[in-house]
């Protein structure tokens, strides 16, 4: 399935039905009155997610949505009937932003969140609402109003636990393969992702997380550059990033501490709380060296950066050191999940409310 991430649709709501005018003529009731009844309202159009859905695909052919007008009031007091509604389904974690306004509508990250994005037009009154005992045989009613219109713009962002970040050929694909049931592409060429995937992780019958890997960032992916500018939103939502560091690359003169260096300027500069992340230091392709060199290389590596955050050495295609690396991840991911129900349950009494309730 193609993955798409970004489309622009037009949504129309239903215009409300007019208002009747009508008397009531009947044999023997010569002065019946007026009897028109109102308008139906128009349709609303609603977006509403979906478990099975995790592209927005679908959307990208079908640009022009519009929901069912509102009947006309009939005579005999009938009202007319509703505009059905309309419903569009988009996968978890879709944002929605007003094309015109660039005011954001809506943040749909739960699981059957329904969000009115075009309001139906309120329905005319008919002319029996307004008869009154100094106005017999009124004469007046209302057209209902127009529906909403609306230039959507929806933009997908993946609900994942922990982001991959790391230079093309770092070993990203390879490290979610071996820890998940993702299956991405991996080859011993540069790009070999073209768009995100998502695995989860199973640490027992109770205990899991989701992963995402997207592709490669290389330098100047903020401005536009590769791949990456367009995919880095979807690191935006995850509690923690790991950083993949090709520790043996193939090119002599590739070093290690400047692709970091890079890869962290271009967090800086997209901006979004990336760089402020939770970050771990994965050096990958350990396998390739000999503890000796494994123990310098490291070492420098960790100098040049002056890192002081947690740090794993791994071979992804090999395994070796994943299981450490996963079992570390779902420690610390438990321990985010339950500082952020605290965080709930405090502001929920400083508030005098429950997120129970």
């Amino acid at each position: 399935m193609q993955f798409v991430d970004e489309v622009r649709i037009r949504v129309q709501a239903g215009d409300g039905g007019d208002g009747c005018v009508s008397f009531r003529r009947e044999k023997f009731i010569p002065k019946g009155g007026p009897n028109g009844g109102d308008g139906g309202d128009g349709g609303s159009v609603y977006l509403v997610t979906d478990n099975n859905l995790n592209t927005l695909v679908d959307l990208r052919f079908q640009r022009t949505f519009r929901a069912e007008r509102g009947q006309n009031g009939m005579g005999r007091d009938r009202k007319g009937r509703k505009g059905e509604e309309l419903v569009i389904r988009v996968p978890v974690g879709t944002r929605v932003w007003d094309e015109e306004t660039g005011e954001q509508l809506g943040d749909l990250c739960q699981l059957g969140e329904r969000l009115t994005v075009a309001q139906g037009g309120f329905h005319g009154i008919g002319n029996a609402r307004f008869k009154s005992s100094v106005n017999r045989t009124p004469r007046q009613w209302t057209p209902g109003t127009p529906g909403e219109t609306r230039e959507l713009r929806l933009e997908l962002i993946l609900l994942a636990d922990v982001g991959l970040l790391g230079f093309p050929n770092a070993g990203k694909s390879s490290l979610i393969r071996q820890v998940s049931s993702a299956t991405p592409r991996v080859a011993d060429y540069p790009f070999t992702t073209l768009q995100p995937h998502l695995g989860v992780v199973r640490l027992g019958r109770d205990h899991s997380f989701v992963i995402a890997d997207i592709p490669g960032i290389i330098e100047g992916a903020a401005e536009g550059a590769g791949l990456g500018l367009r995919f880095l939103r979807h690191l935006a939502r995850t509690r923690l990033l790991l950083h993949l560091v090709d520790l043996a690359p193939l090119d002599e003169g590739q070093d290690p501490s400047t692709e970091v260096r890079k890869i962290e300027r271009e967090l800086r500069h997209y901006g979004a709380g990336l760089m402020e992340k939770e970050r771990w230091l994965v050096l990958n392709k350990c396998d390739l060296l000999t503890p000796a060199e494994l123990a310098e290389r490291r070492a420098r590596l960790l100098d040049q950066l002056g890192w002081k955050g947690p740090v794993y050495a791994i071979s992804a295609l090999a395994g070796t050191g994943t299981a450490e690396l996963m079992a570390d991840l779902m420690q610390r991911l438990e321990a985010l999940r339950l500082a952020e129900r605290d965080e709930e349950e405090v502001a929920a009494d400083e508030e005098g409310w429950h997120p129970l309730d």
